[in-house]
């Protein structure tokens, strides 16, 4: 089975069925390999005819499992490749129901969340991402964007402070930035300062934004 999902991520659809019907050959039934196949099959062709069998697929995978994470999220993504974003929505849930810490899965719930402007809900199921991995930075800066999307300014104000005290301390991990990348790292602080005046100004304190600007002048360099 691990066969089939790496085959799908890296696109390897032939050899993620072949690997599909081996381990069906032998579990005919086993839920999770059937909804795997669907979604391979699904990227194989836009035509009605494949379609229609990665969504038989999917649905049959989930009735024999109805209880598997898996299934749930494999029928989220088949949903949200039709743009049905509503009702993948509803599969990540009951995924999330099964397995609520499944970081995967909540940020596929805050990407279709976004796209459909459901802000409130993406606020929260970013502060669960950041509740479970705390130590990532992208997380904080994502928990402030979508407060800020939703206008909620203060909030957003207290967890860039929080990050700052946090990044202060040196307990922060940056992804994607190599060590010894002081430039890359120099750009990104600058970018945190310049989206935190932003804020204040936008929530009508132009003098708290300015602040920010001065105070921060050496290390902002746009």
């Amino acid at each position: 089975f691990k066969q089939v999902v790496k085959a799908y991520e890296t696109k390897q659809y032939k050899k993620g069925l072949k690997a599909a019907d081996a381990v069906l050959k032998k579990f005919p039934n086993h839920g999770e390999t059937l909804s795997m196949k669907g979604l391979i099959v699904s990227n194989t062709g836009e035509d009605k005819k494949t379609k229609t069998e990665a969504h038989d697929l999917v649905k049959l995978g989930l009735k024999n499992d109805v209880k598997s994470h898996v299934c749930w999220h494999v029928y989220g993504l088949l949903h949200r490749q039709d743009h049905n974003y509503r009702e993948a929505i509803k599969c990540y849930r009951m995924a999330l129901r099964i397995d609520p810490g499944n970081l995967q899965i909540l940020r596929d719930l805050s990407f279709l969340q976004v796209q459909v402007r459901d802000l409130v809900d993406f606020a929260e199921t970013r502060r669960q991402i950041l509740l479970t991995r705390p130590g990532s930075r992208i997380n904080w800066i994502c928990f402030a964007i979508a407060n800020h999307m939703g206008k909620k300014y203060d909030m957003a104000l207290r967890v860039m402070d929080q990050y700052e005290a946090t990044m202060l301390k040196g307990n922060m991990k940056k992804e994607g930035i190599k060590d010894g990348d002081a430039v890359t790292a120099q750009y990104e602080d600058s970018e945190m300062y310049m989206f935190k005046a932003m804020i204040y100004e936008e929530a009508g304190r132009p003098e708290d934004a300015l602040a920010v600007l001065k105070n921060q002048a050496g290390k902002i360099v746009d």
